[in-house]
Order: C-alpha cells, then sequence, then structure tokens
C-alpha cells in the first residue's frame, strides 16, 4: 500500500482535530504549541480518547468535553514525569556502573575482567563477541577525556580497565552484561547489594529499568505505555518490596510496577530521597484526562510496603 497522505499546515490540523470533536478554546495558543510540539507527537496523547476501531468514525473523540489545552496539559505531566523517572534512574544507573566494577575487578584482581571469555561460559558465543563489541563500540564512541587518556598513555590491552569503560557503555549494554554473566558468587553479591535475592530478578529489573530509561532519553510517552519488558514481581525480597497478593494482581507491564522498583532501589542507593514526595506533588496536580488505572496504580498503592517509607 502506497502512503498518500499529504502534510498538513497547522491550520488544517487544527481543523481536523475540530472536526474529530476536540475543542478550542483559544486556537491561537494552539497554532503556538502545535509549531513546537508536533502534531504527530501529540497524537500519542489523544490517541486513547478516540474512536480507533470504526475506521468511518475518522477517529473521533468518544468524549465531547475535552479541549486542546488537556491534551496539552497531559503532555506536560508526561513531560515532568519522564524527568522525574530519568533522575531517579540516574541514580541507580550510576550505583550499578560502580558495583559491578567494584566488585568482579577486587575479588578477581583483574581489572579486564568483563573482557574474560570465562566469566561468561554459559553463554553463546554469539552473544559473547556481540556484547564485547558491543561495549568497543561504547568506549569508541566515548568523549570522555579518561578514555582519550588511556588510549593515548597505553597501547596494551587495547580496551581500558572495567572502572573506565563501564562508566561508558550505555544502559542497555550493562544490563546486558549482567545478564550474561556466569551465576556465581560475585553476580549474587551484586543482586544482594541491591536488596535482591535472585540474579534472574536483578537481571530482569535491569533490562526493565534500561527499556524506561530510553522511553526518557527519546521523549516517548510513559504514563499510559504498555511496556515491552515485563517487571518480574518477587514478594521475598531483602526488604519489604510488596506483598504476595498484590505481587499477583499488579500488571507487569505497566508503569507502578516499575515506579515501585525504582523506589526499592533508590531507597538503597540513596536513603532519604524525596522521589515519593515528588511523585505525589506530581500526581496530585489537577490533570482532567490523567486516569491512574492506566498507569497501573492500585487504589491502596501507598499502603504496599515498598511506599509507606
Amino acid at each position: 500500500m502506497h502512503y498518500s497522505k499529504r502534510p498538513l499546515s497547522i491550520e488544517e490540523q487544527i481543523n481536523r482535530l475540530e472536526q474529530r470533536g476536540l475543542h478550542f478554546h483559544d486556537r491561537k495558543q494552539a497554532a503556538c504549541y502545535l509549531h513546537n510540539i508536533s502534531y504527530y507527537r501529540l497524537r500519542a496523547f489523544t490517541y486513547p480518547f478516540q474512536d480507533n476501531i470504526h475506521p468511518s468514525e475518522d477517529h473521533r473523540f468518544l468524549r465531547d468535553d475535552i479541549d486542546f489545552k488537556d491534551i496539552v496539559d497531559l503532555y506536560i505531566f508526561d513531560r515532568r514525569l519522564r524527568n522525574l523517572v530519568f533522575n531517579e534512574l540516574e541514580k541507580i544507573e550510576i550505583a550499578i556502573r560502580t558495583q559491578l566494577s567494584l566488585v568482579y575487578s577486587v575479588r578477581h584482581h583483574d581489572a579486564f575482567w568483563y573482557t574474560d571469555r570465562n566469566q561468561y561460559s554459559r553463554a553463546s558465543e554469539n552473544s559473547f563477541l556481540k556484547l564485547i563489541n558491543d561495549v568497543e563500540n561504547d568506549v569508541e564512541r566515548s568523549n570522555e577525556d579518561f578514555i582519550k587518556h588511556f588510549k593515548t598513555k597505553y597501547d596494551a590491552p587495547s580496551m581500558p580497565p572495567s572502572w573506565m569503560s563501564l562508566e561508558v557503555v550505555s544502559f542497555g549494554t550493562l544490563s546486558r552484561l549482567y545478564k550474561l554473566l556466569d551465576k556465581n558468587a560475585e553476580k549474587r553479591y551484586v543482586a544482594r547489594a541491591f536488596g535482591i535475592g535472585d540474579e534472574d530478578v536483578f537481571a530482569n529489573w535491569l533490562h526493565a529499568f534500561s527499556n524506561l530509561r530510553n522511553c526518557c532519553a527519546h521523549h516517548s510517552r510513559i504514563w499510559n505505555r504498555r511496556f515491552v519488558v515485563h517487571l518480574k514481581l518477587p514478594y521475598n525480597t531483602i526488604h519489604p518490596f510488596l506483598t504476595r497478593d498484590s505481587a499477583k494482581t499488579l500488571k507487569q507491564n505497566k508503569l507502578f510496577v516499575l515506579l515501585s522498583a525504582i523506589k526499592y532501589i533508590v531507597d538503597v542507593v540513596s536513603p532519604g530521597n524525596s522521589f515519593k514526595q515528588n511523585l505525589k506533588a506530581l500526581m496530585e496536580d489537577t490533570h482532567r484526562l490523567l486516569s491512574f488505572k492506566e498507569m497501573g496504580f492500585p487504589a491502596d498503592w501507598e499502603q504496599l510496603p515498598v511506599w509507606r517509607g
């Protein structure tokens, strides 16, 4: 099928949305927003309120009380939420880089342990080679002074020590590295340092965090997203997390479980943090279209063990 839709001017964009049932209290202000936030990007925020099942209805709005400003308010809420989440993920990411490098380097007396094939004996050869290639590419792309200094001063080994390399690899590569490592005392120690007793659960959390971080970094909608990485929900964690009953009822692909996992880890790496207070303040702002249910929040979320503190 050939794509034949023509581009629309700002005025035509407003007219089309109006024809579909969206109200415009201030068309001039709406035009200003559409000059700076693309019609297509905002489509992700109008979509949940439109008829997307019946083509003959031309994506008409299912409610007759929605104004363009409501859509923008939801967009702004999502942007502020992404910034909040990204800030907390930064703390987690830095702590993981530090802990992983420190534990393996010291225990194996090897600054370059991450390049040792024996550390990944259970991984396939292709998986190992792809991992090392990705690490090398991330290091090669880095503009950090400490990487430049290493390359200038040393000619062997070809890669920097782990405390340099793991500082510049992507979170996705870091996540995959941990997952591919053999199950041993070091891998368990790293997981337990973050309050997780099961290495597979911790690997899953890193994968989910990496995916969420990428959504935030690329300014993608997160408030009602169905995430492709389903979070594992243990109820036998080292510190209070979820109850056995709540773990069975929460949606593993919704934002709330990710926020709960972030809160759990941040409480470990940054005691006394203000993540819950900042999240509550953001949620308590007036947002006509915001549905906490769409985010996966249960009614009693603040009573769950991880959120009580």
